[in-house]
């Protein structure tokens, strides 16, 4: 049997839930290729904001090795 992991144990679920508010919210992608492109611009937006980062991870009990 398998056990599920809730929501706050994955801090990747963390993260694509901001990016889903944020950076892909309430657009029609033209073909999978401009939601890639969409994703990894609010990935790339993502790495200078640490708190949402931190946010992301604290539910999780890990930390964010800073750079």
């Amino acid at each position: 049997m398998t056990i599920y992991r809730s929501f706050c144990d994955k801090p990747t679920e963390g993260i694509w839930s901001v990016l889903r508010r944020t950076t892909v919210a309430n657009r029609a992608f033209a073909d999978p290729q401009d939601l890639i492109t969409a994703a990894r611009r609010g990935l790339r937006q993502l790495q200078y904001r640490p708190d949402v980062l931190d946010g992301c991870f604290s539910g999780t009990g890990l930390r964010r090795q800073p750079p």
